[in-house]
Order: structure tokens, then C-alpha cells, then sequence
């Protein structure tokens, strides 16, 4: 998944006018990111988990056994970095890049 640049790492205050400028309804704004940012979070899980499994072993590991892998680690940590999804998906939902039909459970990112 590709994250913007200009997407802040932190939490922003944000006016609930601009928020229910798309929609008329600010409950229904926030239903729309909060859908559009389980997607990303599940994005964003699988595509770690992907790149993690290339790291686990067959065989079960005991403490002993297990070492230090300095990839595995860099991975994770930009992970860690990245913008939460609720971040993501409401700076998405205010540039107007999600579409979204009225009354479905479907909330997209328009490609």
C-alpha cells in the first residue's frame, strides 16, 4: 500500500464543518473514514504479515534458539512509523479520494 508524503503523523484538530461538507452529516462522515480506515488497517496487516513470514522458520523455536533478525526488525519499525489508518483515511475522505455509495456497505479508495 502506498501512503502519501504529505500525510502528518500526528493527530490534528479538526473542524466538524469540514467534515460534513460531502456528506450533510457529520455521523455519516465519520462512518465513511472509520470504514475506509479498517480497510487500510487490514491492508497494512496483511501486507506486514506477508513480509514477515519470509522471516519464520518451519521448526518451533524456543527462547534459546530464537536470534536477532536486523531486517525483520527494520520492517517492523517502519511499520510503526506509518501514519495510523484513521490518519490516513480522513485526510483521504478530505481531498475527496474516497468514493463511497449512499445506504452500502462498500467504502473504497477511488484508484
Amino acid at each position: 500500500m502506498e501512503i502519501k508524503k504529505n500525510i502528518p503523523n500526528n493527530t490534528i484538530t479538526r473542524k466538524l464543518v469540514d467534515l460534513d461538507k460531502e456528506t450533510g452529516n457529520v455521523y455519516e462522515s465519520i462512518n465513511i473514514i472509520a470504514r475506509r480506515a479498517n480497510q487500510i488497517a487490514t491492508e497494512l496487516k496483511n501486507e506486514l504479515n506477508r513480509k514477515l513470514a519470509d522471516f519464520s522458520s518451519p521448526s518451533e523455536n524456543t527462547m534459546e534458539e530464537t536470534f536477532e533478525n536486523r531486517e525483520q526488525i527494520e520492517i517492523s519499525r517502519y511499520y510503526e512509523r506509518l501514519p495510523k489508518p484513521t490518519i490516513i483515511a480522513t485526510e483521504e475522505f478530505l481531498d475527496h479520494e474516497l468514493v463511497y455509495k449512499e445506504g452500502k456497505d462498500d467504502t473504497f479508495k477511488e484508484i
